[in-house]
């Protein structure tokens, strides 16, 4: 075990990873327009919480506010259908266009930090986790089994990954960014998530063994390159600020992390395999 480890911190990430798992349960069953709002949502909140890490300055407050305002467009062309606004709205339409507002009367400086960190934060949060509402979109037979094909293992690989890291971890990832990222957690969730794919994906997907072993590597792998992405981004956000630090272990960003990879990962992994996508 890790002697400086909190270990607090377990029932509350077992909460909110039960809490995650019932509305990503609930809301596919009950309409696609109600899991739209409630990613839709979970996107905003996480924005929010990236936005508040970032030393911003007075003139950065109208970069986020059209930021926060692509959010309802992202998932229109989802609720439309129309695919290929939905692929480049936010790496294309939005990254050329974002700079403006900071641009008009506002000066040079921190323009590079700021104008990036929040194209950073849209691709993340916004456009990594909108792929999440698609997928009843795109197939409505099948979107829902696949939202809980990707979140039952997604949450599953970040559980193990943790608890053996936790207590049998030894070698860390990165030492200074995330204590709990060890490469012995990142082997044991590899094998765990990539057999519960095998196993799950008979009741969950139409995707067959083969590719539910594929997933389960993909899912596995994007998904510790999520963690491995958000801890390095908090840390450097967050370098001097300690206290911020510790208060959001405690909110969506720590919790959604892996998803802001591996929804789109497996998104375009359905999409180009399978003709039902």
């Amino acid at each position: 075990m890790q002697p400086d480890t909190d270990y607090t911190i377990i029932g509350l990430r077992i909460k909110t990873w039960w809490a995650m798992f019932f509305v990503f349960c609930l809301a596919p069953l009950i309409h696609p327009v109600v899991s739209l709002l409630a990613i839709m949502t979970l996107a905003f909140f996480s924005l929010k919480e990236y936005f508040s890490m970032i030393r911003s300055r007075k003139a950065d407050r109208r970069l986020y506010l059209w930021a926060y305002l692509s959010i309802p467009f992202q998932f229109y062309w989802i609720y439309i259908e129309w695919y290929g606004m939905f692929i480049v709205f936010i790496p294309i339409y939005v990254f050329l266009f974002l700079p403006l507002p900071r641009l008009i009367n506002k000066g040079t400086v921190g323009f590079m930090r700021s104008v990036s960190s929040t194209q950073w934060g849209l691709m993340l949060m916004v456009f990594g986790l909108s792929h999440l509402a698609y997928f009843q979109f795109a197939t409505p037979q099948y979107g829902a089994g696949l939202v809980l094909f990707l979140v039952v293992l997604t949450q599953l690989n970040d559980v193990i990954h943790y608890l053996v890291s936790l207590y049998f971890g030894k070698r860390k990832v990165v030492p200074t960014a995330n204590l709990n990222l060890t490469w012995e957690g990142f082997a044991i969730a590899l094998i765990v998530t990539t057999g519960a794919a095998y196993l799950i994906q008979l009741y969950l997907t139409p995707i067959g063994p083969v590719f539910g072993i594929f997933s389960g590597l993909l899912i596995s792998l994007s998904g510790f390159f999520g963690s491995l992405t958000i801890s390095v981004l908090k840390r450097d956000l967050l370098i001097g600020d300690g206290h911020k630090f510790d208060a959001l272990k405690k909110k969506y960003l720590s919790r959604i992390d892996s998803l802001t990879y591996t929804s789109p990962v497996f998104f375009h992994m359905i999409r180009y395999f399978f003709e039902f996508m």
